[in-house]
């Protein structure tokens, strides 16, 4: 414990530099701008700036990824107060209490509460990630390519269900998809070249990064040349910084929607929008002033911003000790991480164990620096608001091919964007979700690792992912994940839990 007090205070000085405060304010206040601004997606944001991080060094490129990450999170809660219209999906649980107390003429208290949540949300989240993240490396430690491969098919199965909750089978189509696309290429145990088709620049597979950017960048320009109709922007807001009665009133819904964030945050794929809702739901559930849910609750508000935020650090869970990412833009910070020649997974805390501490010093950082321009740039940020978006996208697409080209200057990139691009847009229009084709596609090599080389090792007896405990364990996870997707079954073990909880006594 004490050593991972030091390795946190050495990494608080560490980045106590002015290069490093100076990446940390305007990537976080980049982040809040970007969340800020409906159609560009935290996920966005992060891939397009890992291209202009590229020749930084490792330390302050991941610095300016993660405030970035952090600072969009928190921006979405602009848009969905003050136009009803979420920056982000993660916000979008935020219109339901946010915009009601807009309307009255609370903008800026509803602005304020919102700061203040992210901030408890990100701590809670924060505390969760320094006190588990070196439990599960260590027992990350006792698993093999058995397990390994469970927890990859577990990872895409579980964002594919829970980020399509009305048609789970489109999610589990979209993970599919992403793991083909991770099958292109030469793989890695004999070096075949499979599915390249003949094109040799598919021989090192589809680069991450290109694929990211067309999928939640180029996509969003289509998708914003299909929409015309633009929304008025309100520029004025009140009393900004909450009173402290006002926020320590809700104290337990803050702690509990932390935790619930910082929960969802660690299942692999799912995401900060799960996170809110859950939490908001949560928070509806218990509270004595639940009829005033939706109708402009402060409590709701609060609970919806303390998850979302919490999904964060909670995403970094995963991340760093498994290699699994939390959430969408977690998937990118793993390229990124692999760019800078980080390795994440249980490893790292053998490794690298100062990394991890890093990572909180940073969250530290970018929840102080969140806080700061939250409460003190409310106005010139209503402003941003009012930038055209047709104007906005052409800014985006030029970032999308620059970025997509800047790694390997190779033209075959920007095509590989641009394709994504496209089938992410139709993926769109068709109603199926991002999250499990990016999961999909990170995952894939992992899964296809794993399970050859545990093939390999029992002379193609498959009997070992079933009979070891911990895989035995996951692939019975798998199975009732599974299973819980089918309506009749869900319903059916519903009416048990149900009747079971109505009967009467004797």
């Amino acid at each position: 414990m004490f050593d991972g007090l030091f390795m946190l205070g050495d990494g608080i000085a560490h980045f106590l530099t002015p290069i490093s405060l100076f990446n940390i304010a305007w990537a976080t206040l980049l982040g809040i701008v970007i969340g800020a601004l409906p159609g560009l997606t935290a996920t966005m944001g992060v891939a397009l700036l890992v291209t202009l991080t590229y020749r930084m060094e490792p330390d302050q490129a991941i610095l300016c990824l993660m405030c970035l990450y952090a600072g969009a999170i928190y921006g979405g809660s602009r848009t969905a107060i003050l136009l009803a219209i979420p920056g982000t999906p993660a916000s979008a649980a935020t219109t339901l209490d946010g915009h009601p107390l807009a309307m009255r003429g609370q903008a800026g208290l509803a602005m304020g509460l919102a700061t203040s949540a992210s901030t408890m949300g990100t701590i809670v989240g924060i505390v969760c990630l320094a006190l588990v993240a070196p439990l599960l490396s260590e027992a990350a430690l006792q698993f093999g390519s058995y397990e390994f491969f469970w927890l990859a098919l577990f990872g895409v199965l579980i964002s594919g269900q829970l980020t399509a909750l009305d048609d789970p089978l489109k999610g589990y189509i979209a993970g599919i998809l992403g793991l083909l696309v991770a099958m292109v290429g030469m793989e890695t145990l004999h070096a075949h070249v499979r599915f390249t088709f003949g094109i040799t620049a598919l021989s090192g597979g589809v680069d991450l990064i290109p694929a990211m950017v067309g999928a939640f960048g180029f996509a969003e320009i289509l998708a914003v040349m299909k929409r015309t109709v633009e929304a008025r922007v309100v520029t004025s807001a009140d009393r900004v910084v909450p009173r402290i009665g006002e926020v320590a009133r809700y104290w337990k819904t803050s702690i509990r929607s932390g935790l619930i964030g910082t929960f969802v945050g660690i299942i692999p794929g799912v995401g900060e929008d799960v996170g809110a809702w859950a939490s908001y739901a949560a928070a509806k559930r218990v509270s004595k002033e639940a009829d005033q849910f939706g109708k402009g609750s402060q409590e709701g508000l609060i609970a919806a911003e303390t998850g979302n935020s919490a999904v964060v650090p909670g995403a970094m869970i995963p991340t760093l000790t498994l290699a699994l990412p939390g959430s969408a833009a977690a998937a990118v910070l793993i390229a990124a991480m692999f760019i800078h020649n980080i390795r994440p997974g249980p490893l790292l805390m053998v490794e690298n164990p100062e990394f991890l501490y890093q990572i909180v010093a940073i969250l530290l950082f970018s929840t102080l620096a969140i806080l700061v321009f939250g409460l003190s740039l409310t106005r010139p940020l209503l402003k941003v608001l009012a930038v055209p978006r047709e104007r906005l996208m052409a800014v985006v697409y030029v970032l999308c091919v620059v970025g997509s080209f800047a790694i390997t200057q190779r033209m075959f990139d920007v095509y590989v964007m641009i394709a994504f691009g496209i089938i992410g847009f139709i993926l769109r229009e068709m109603k199926y979700p991002m999250a499990p084709l990016v999961l999909g596609i990170i995952l894939g090599d992992l899964l296809d690792l794993n399970l050859r080389r545990g093939l390999q090792l029992t002379n193609g007896d498959p009997s070992p992912f079933f009979t070891r405990p911990i895989s035995a364990v996951i692939c019975i996870v798998i199975v009732f994940t599974i299973l819980m997707s089918i309506p009749a079954v869900n319903k059916r073990v519903r009416s048990l839990f149900s009747r079971g909880s109505t009967a009467s006594p004797p």
